[in-house]
């Protein structure tokens, strides 16, 4: 019996580890104070599980480019904001955007995407920039 139950608290403990190194902490990766913007264009999206992501092209002050990529929520998440391939509010290759996002605290061109501004004035709220939108 002892055995058994022994047995039974290991399998739900690694069951439980597991789960918890999947997920991780938006402020380990994203510096949660910072804000940044930027304008570009839309070279990439993927809406995957557990988080999508926006590659988008930015064109610097000495005229070469800088690809970002930004983390967005999962497909689920943006489905439930209108957010998709399709509708009003689809990201498509080419768009010219407005971002903003929490950047990553180690300086790489990686962030977590807070909004997009589409040419035309569109805003779409992605999220709050915290780990439950």
């Amino acid at each position: 019996m002892i055995k058994r139950t022994i047995g039974f608290v290991a399998f739900w403990a690694l069951l439980a580890g597991s789960s918890l190194q999947a997920h991780h902490s938006l402020a380990g990766v994203y510096d949660m104070k910072a804000d940044k913007e930027l304008s570009g264009t839309v070279e990439k999206v993927q809406f995957t599980n557990p988080h999508g992501s926006l590659s988008v092209t930015v064109k610097n002050a000495d005229g070469t480019t800088t690809d970002w990529v930004l983390t967005l929520g999962s497909a689920t998440a943006l489905a439930q904001r209108g957010v998709g391939k399709t509708g009003p509010n689809a990201l498509h290759v080419g768009d010219a955007v407005t971002v903003k996002f929490l950047p990553a605290k180690d300086g790489s061109p990686l962030g977590f995407l807070k909004t997009v501004t589409f040419a035309d004035g569109r805003v779409i709220q992605i999220s709050g920039g915290n780990a439950n939108d």
